[in-house]
């Protein structure tokens, strides 16, 4: 059996099933929906796919928790399926009705129309890189949570903190200084325990964020950036990933929410930050890095100072030096590189606090010793990826590098 033209197959799926509207037609108007499959099993995903599509066909769904895995499913089996951002197609949605079947035709429709963005497929390392960094940063979060708990039921019952010390070494002076009546100390002995473990699940993901930078070139090549670390590097593969997916630096700090939202309909026009839009966990850590550059010594800190005495705001001139670190970040990925010759005293003194993150636990599944990994990573740097964050240098277009691969072993 054989179709005349491609069709269009919304697909509104759930953990347990999955409901299909088969949508013949190249405009939502002229749009004919040729049959519905309503509340289908997801097991039986492939086997219905086999059955009633085609390889000509599109299937679109919406983005969810198992949206990847259903697509991964379908490109088994030879099908063409699509994740479309869940933000575009919901603004679609009814206000006065809604099901499964009403979902699944929506979808369809507005991929026709053309208005919902493609959510990017992560490739398998990508999308390792991004279950990892997600772990981490849910121990972080949780870690963050009961430092804020700490402190506010210290300050609740007059207790000063040392600023300088962490918390949990303040522990025990805190439970011995002050006069806590059974219940007071009770409930600090079971935040401290819960910030303790929660301290505890955070090292192990660190230390294999630290690793997998370490012993990836393009990865390492990102720490020469000042600023940037490993978890930031980390962050970078997790989220951007493949960066060919982007036509150009402008597309690449869209993507990261580092430029300013405007509105100007109408008679007046407004000006906003860069709060509410693109990718907030990475955004978030490369303002950090951009806060480092401002306090270092590093030319784009003059650069972002001036800025500062120019428009009377601190936070704008940190975006601004993220903008510009970002920047940096898709020229090294895109391979506009220079060969290292020396590893200069700060590089070093960054890596050499990596290698302490892997402990003697993380070398000794390495099977080396701190000396000798140090001196393979310098090696690695100088075939590695180096761009000189200048504020002022004009960008070029660079011949294609040659390929880079590692000579460290990536996986203990």
């Amino acid at each position: 059996m054989t179709i005349s033209h491609a069709r269009v197959i919304g697909l509104d799926a759930h953990p347990d099933s999955f409901t299909s509207a088969i949508i013949s037609g190249v405009t939502p108007a002229a749009a004919v929906v040729e049959k519905v499959y309503n509340k289908v099993p997801i097991r039986q995903l492939a086997s219905w796919a086999e059955k009633h599509t085609f390889k000509e066909d599109t299937i679109v769904l919406e983005a969810s928790g198992n949206s990847f895995h259903i697509v991964r499913a379908l490109e088994k089996v030879g099908r063409n399926a699509k994740v479309l951002e869940s933000c575009q197609v919901g603004k679609l949605k009814d206000a006065h009705a809604n099901n499964d079947k009403i979902s699944a035709v929506r979808i369809g429709k507005a991929y026709l129309a053309g208005t919902a963005k493609i959510v990017w497929l992560p490739d398998p390392i990508t999308q390792e890189r991004r279950d990892i960094f997600h772990a981490y940063s849910k121990t972080v979060k949780r870690s963050t949570q009961l430092i804020n708990r700490i402190k506010s039921y210290l300050s609740d019952n007059g207790v000063r903190l040392n600023s300088k010390t962490s918390l949990i070494k303040q522990q025990k002076t805190i439970l011995q200084k002050h006069s806590w009546s059974l219940t007071q100390k009770m409930i600090l002995e079971g935040l401290f325990a819960d910030l303790i473990h929660a301290q505890n699940q955070k090292t192990p993901w660190n230390r294999l964020m630290a690793q997998q930078v370490l012993t990836d070139p393009v990865l390492l090549s990102l720490t020469r950036l000042t600023g940037i670390r490993d978890i930031v590097a980390y962050s970078v593969g997790a989220i951007i990933g493949d960066i060919t997916r982007f036509a150009n630096p402008k597309k690449l700090v869209s993507y990261v929410g580092l430029h300013p939202a405007f509105d100007d309909s109408g008679e007046e026009k407004w000006s906003g930050g860069i709060k509410g839009h693109g990718r907030r966990d990475i955004r978030s850590l490369l303002i950090e890095a951009a806060q480092s550059i401002y306090n270092s010594k590093h030319s784009l800190a003059a650069w972002g100072k001036k800025l500062l005495a120019r428009k009377g705001s601190k936070t704008l001139a940190i975006a601004a030096i993220a903008r510009k670190l970002t920047v940096a970040i898709y020229y090294i990925l895109k391979g506009s590189w220079s060969p290292v010759e020396e590893v200069d005293s700060l590089m070093s003194a960054k890596i050499g606090k990596m290698i302490t993150k892997l402990g003697s636990e993380g070398l000794a599944a390495l099977e080396t010793t701190r000396k000798d990994f140090r001196a393979q990573i310098f090696e690695l740097l100088k075939v590695g990826r180096t761009y000189r964050l200048d504020p002022d240098k004009k960008y070029t277009k660079s011949p294609e590098p040659p390929a880079i691969s590692s000579p460290l072993p990536v996986n203990a």
